[in-house]
C-alpha cells in the first residue's frame, strides 16, 4: 500500500510540474538569460495572463539585443497587442541599422500598423524596384498614334510610407506625363527620334510628390507607331456628312412626292367638279327650253358644234398616233 501511495504522489508531482512548466516558460527564460536579455519570470507569466505568446516577444527581443538595438519589452508587447508583427518590425530595424538608414521603432511600428510591409520598404530603400507600366497610347498633333512602354525605377521613401500613395499612383502619373509629352509633339516623328523627351518631361514634373516612393529614373522600354487616328476621324466625319446629306435628300424627295400627291388630289377634285358641272348642263338646257330662252334651232346648232368638236378631237388623236408610229 505504501508503494502505491508513493506512485500516486510521484504522479501528482509530475502532473503539477508539467502544468507549471507549460504555464511558466522556464526554457524561454533560460534562453533569454543566456542571451543577456533581462526578462523576469513574473513578466513571462504576466504575458501568459494577458494571452500573449511569450516567444513572439522574447525571441525578437533576443534578436534585437544581439544586433545591438536596445528596445523595451513593453513596447514590443504593446505593438503585438495592437495587431502588429513584432518579428517583422525588429527585422526591419536590424536591416535599417546595417544599411545606415535612420529608422526608429515608433515609425517602424506605425508603418507596420498602417498595413505596409516595413521590412520590404527597408529592402526597397537599399535595392530599388523597377515598375513597368502597361502600353500607353497617345496621339501627336499630326493625328498619328504613338504607343510607349516605360520602366520606372523607384526607391521607398521611409518618411512618406505612412499616408503616401502607392505604385498605382506612380503608374497613373507616369502615364499622364507620357500622354502630355506625345500630345504636345508637332509630329510623331519627334517622339520616335527622341524618346528621351518622355523621360525628361516626366522627371521634371515631380510625379513622386505625395507618394511613398522616390523616382530615380524613367527608361523608355518600347516606342511604336500605331494607327492614323486623324485620317480615321476625317473618314468618319465624311461618312457622317454623307449620311446627313442622304437623309436630307430623302426628306426633299418625300416632300416632292407629297406635293405631287396633293396636286393630283387637287386635279381630281377639279375634274369631279367639271363632271358635276357638265351633269348640270342638260338640266339647264331643258329648263331653258321650257322657259323659251332656248330655241329648237339653237339646240340643234349646239349639238352640231359639239359633234364637230368631237370629230376634230378624233382626227387630232389619229394624226398624233400615226406620227408616233413613223
Amino acid at each position: 500500500m505504501e508503494f502505491f501511495g508513493y506512485l500516486l504522489l510521484l504522479a501528482a508531482i509530475i502532473v503539477v510540474l508539467s502544468l507549471f512548466f507549460s504555464f511558466v516558460p522556464v526554457a524561454l527564460w533560460i534562453s533569454a538569460s543566456a542571451a543577456d536579455v533581462k526578462v523576469s519570470i513574473g513578466t513571462l507569466v504576466g504575458m501568459r495572463l494577458r494571452r500573449v505568446v511569450p516567444s513572439k516577444i522574447v525571441n525578437p527581443l533576443i534578436k534585437a539585443t544581439k544586433a545591438g538595438i536596445e528596445m523595451p519589452i513593453n513596447k514590443l508587447e504593446a505593438h503585438h497587442l495592437a495587431g502588429g508583427n513584432v518579428d517583422r518590425v525588429v527585422n526591419a530595424l536590424i536591416a535599417a541599422q546595417r544599411a545606415n538608414i535612420p529608422l526608429e521603432f515608433e515609425r517602424a511600428a506605425a508603418i507596420d500598423l498602417a498595413g505596409r510591409n516595413v521590412l520590404e520598404a527597408v529592402q526597397m530603400s537599399v535595392n530599388p524596384r523597377v515598375i513597368e507600366t502597361p502600353v500607353i497610347s497617345a496621339i501627336a498633333k499630326d493625328g498619328i498614334e504613338v504607343r510607349a512602354k516605360v520602366k520606372v525605377t523607384v526607391r521607398a521613401n521611409i518618411d512618406r510610407l505612412v499616408g503616401g500613395a502607392g505604385e498605382q499612383t506612380i503608374i497613373a502619373r507616369v502615364g499622364e506625363g507620357i500622354v502630355t509629352t506625345i500630345g504636345s509633339a508637332e509630329t510623331h516623328k519627334q517622339v520616335i527620334e527622341n524618346p528621351d523627351l518622355i523621360s525628361e518631361t516626366v522627371l521634371q514634373k515631380g510625379l513622386d510628390s505625395g507618394t511613398a516612393f522616390e523616382i530615380l529614373s524613367i527608361d523608355i522600354a518600347d516606342v511604336d507607331v500605331g494607327r492614323n487616328i486623324g485620317a480615321q476621324l476625317q473618314t468618319d466625319q465624311a461618312e457622317a456628312d454623307k449620311r446627313i446629306a442622304q437623309a436630307k435628300a430623302e426628306e426633299r424627295r418625300a416632300m416632292a412626292v407629297a406635293h405631287e400627291q396633293e396636286m393630283l388630289a387637287a386635279v381630281q377634285e377639279m375634274r369631279a367638279k367639271v363632271v358635276e358641272a357638265e351633269a348640270e348642263i342638260p338640266r339647264a338646257m331643258a329648263e331653258a327650253l321650257r322657259e323659251g330662252k332656248l330655241g329648237v334651232m339653237d339646240y340643234y346648232q349646239l349639238q352640231n358644234v359639239r359633234a364637230d368638236t368631237t370629230m376634230r378631237e378624233a382626227i387630232s388623236k389619229s394624226g398624233t398616233q400615226s406620227t408616233s408610229k413613223k
